[in-house]
């Protein structure tokens, strides 16, 4: 048995998250944390809101609350959305929480004590019309490397360029789109990630099975231009983690709070912390996860993300605990993803466009979406989603597929044999020749999913489903039943193995299917299967089971291109 950490990046408390936001990092994370607790192994998987920066005062500032509870109330609408999307997360914190304010400030005093930490004095942009210095995502304008006009002042999200914001061309207050702007002197800590480049390079070299998306992305910020550049870890911002030398005062960092990119990848260790406050254990507890002094020498660490959040993780949070020379766990593997794009545009929070988390609730159970988001996972390059696309996915994949297969063999042997797995009678070559086959696939699918391969696990998955569907096709036991009962008793027992093995593997990617079909046929032994021809002999004759009400209901078309014309807009 392993001991695997799984962590999701945090999404941002503004607002619900679009399906581009599920797809890119906590549905994927979720798979694999499902899958490898299901082999058996020891899973703790975390994630937890990203409270604190700009977003979270804007997003408030809209809707006239304290920031402080704003982000109190998202924080349980995005927790409930997780649930309501199955999503198996061990918890879900909060960046604002006492436990990362703590673990930010010790982070940030190791640094100090090492020589990793630079007070600079800089320029910023004040607005006149605010009265305040305006951090970067508070600074709006035209990116100078692509064009795109809603650029912010860290990073282009159309082109993932990190910029300043004097860079940007025509620059506007994120608040109040004010111009009246003036470039003024501030002091901030910088994290002196330039003394750790040899350091984060060689280890970066070192992780010679990491998607090329992730490494190319880290080796474009560490070689490209200058290399890898100091960056700043403080903003004057009201709401955030305090600026702290551990549990010391910092002299002239008065008023200054730690920037969100820099508190936000150190929640993953106390998000594991709250578990731990929240499940009545001791530090021991989620320290055997996160310090290798301490027991996670053997823990493998696996982190989801959309690309954009790659630099931060294979970059500055790596700098962060590298340099705090402890000894922290650092990341064995960063799956990230490309973006899922929406109808011909992109999604997009800020601007609303696309369906929501909430949204997708309201119209069809979480599997649906879970299937179709995960074999559409945009792995090697941008996805697009679209209404035909998802409703064919849908009613091919689940209902004509599977919820088909596990429908008439339920229903056929009720109506021949009861609810209950029928004797006698032998199978033959043609069975044999789907354990055959199966064997190949669920191995097949096992190496898929340990590799998180997605796309490719869920294209064998369907495969496992289309197999068992022309095995009933060819076999036709409700033919054979005519002359030989017994024959097509021995067809109906393997069906309705299949319908146990499909709700098995299929748990991952659809779980509250996955729970009916183990529920109709009774089962108690849920355990991930071996050999493929024990599998399918587990339910034995006598074995009593329900026909399930139908799994999957088919998308009709006036429901598709209603959704398409409500969804066709900007969200209020």
């Amino acid at each position: 048995m392993a001991r695997v950490l799984i962590t999701s990046a945090l999404p941002y408390i503004n607002g619900i998250k679009h399906l581009g936001n599920l797809v890119g990092s906590q549905l994927p994370a979720d798979l694999y944390a499902r899958y490898m607790r299901n082999r058996g192994h020891e899973v703790m998987f975390i994630c937890a809101t990203d409270e604190h920066g700009t977003p979270a005062e804007l997003a408030a500032a809209k809707t006239g609350e304290p920031v402080a509870d704003y982000c109190a109330r998202m924080h349980a609408e995005q927790s409930e959305l997780a649930k309501g999307f199955r999503l198996s997360f061990d918890h879900y914190g909060r960046s604002s929480s006492e436990r990362n304010h703590r673990l930010t400030q010790h982070f940030a005093g190791r640094l100090a004590q090492n020589g990793f930490i630079e007070e600079v004095t800089e320029k910023q942009v004040f607005s006149h019309a605010d009265n305040r210095f305006l951090p970067d995502r508070y600074i709006e304008g035209t990116c100078p490397n692509c064009g795109y006009e809603r650029a912010r002042g860290d990073q282009c999200e159309n082109c993932t360029k990190q910029l300043d914001p004097t860079d940007l061309i025509n620059p506007r207050s994120a608040i109040s789109g004010s111009t009246d702007l003036e470039v003024r002197e501030t002091k901030h800590l910088y994290l002196r990630q330039s003394a750790l480049k040899d350091e984060i390079d060689a280890w970066i070299d070192s992780q010679t099975d990491w998607p090329i998306l992730t490494t190319s992305i880290a080796k474009k910020w560490l070689h490209d231009g200058d290399g890898l550049k100091d960056r700043g870890i403080t903003r004057d911002l009201f709401w955030g983690v305090p600026v702290r030398k551990g549990d010391q005062d910092w002299p002239g960092m008065e008023g200054k709070v730690f920037y969100v990119w820099f508190d936000a990848p150190i929640e993953y260790i106390a998000a594991t912390a709250e578990w731990a406050d929240a499940n009545g254990l001791s530090d021991e507890a989620w320290q055997r996860w996160w310090r290798k002094d301490k027991g996670a020498e053997d823990v493998r660490y696996v982190q989801f993300m959309g690309k954009d959040n790659v630099p931060f993780h294979t970059l500055s949070f790596p700098a962060t605990i590298m340099g705090s020379r402890e000894p922290w766990k650092l990341v064995d593997y960063i799956k990230s993803f490309n973006y899922l794009n929406y109808d011909g545009g992109q999604f997009s929070t800020s601007q609303g466009r696309g369906v929501f988390m909430d949204d997708a609730l309201s119209l069809l159970p979480a599997d649906y979406w879970r299937w179709w988001l995960l074999s559409h996972a945009p792995e090697n390059s941008d996805s697009e989603f679209n209404w035909e696309n998802f409703q064919t996915s849908v009613n091919k994949d689940l209902a004509d597929v599977l919820g088909n297969f596990v429908s008439r063999i339920t229903k056929f042997c009720r109506s021949k044999f009861g609810e209950a797995l029928p004797e006698g009678g032998e199978t033959g070559e043609r069975a044999a020749a789907l354990i055959e086959e199966l064997e190949t696939r669920t191995r097949a699918y096992e190496a898929h999913m340990e590799a998180m391969e997605i796309r490719k696990a869920a294209t064998e998955l369907r495969a496992i489903w289309v197999a068992g569907n022309e095995y009933l096709q060819s076999a036709a036991p409700w033919t054979v039943h005519k002359t030989d009962p017994e024959r097509a008793a021995a067809m109906v027992r393997l069906g309705l193995n299949l319908v146990r093995l499909y709700a098995i593997l299929s748990e991952p990617f659809i779980p509250d299917a996955s729970a009916k079909m183990l529920d109709a046929m009774k089962v108690e032994d849920r355990s991930w299967p071996g050999p493929i021809a024990e599998a399918l002999t587990a339910l034995k004759p006598g074995h009593a089971f329900e026909t399930p009400e139908v799994l999957f209901a088919k998308i009709a078309d006036e429901d598709r291109e209603d959704w398409a014309k409500r969804f066709a807009g900007v969200r209020a």
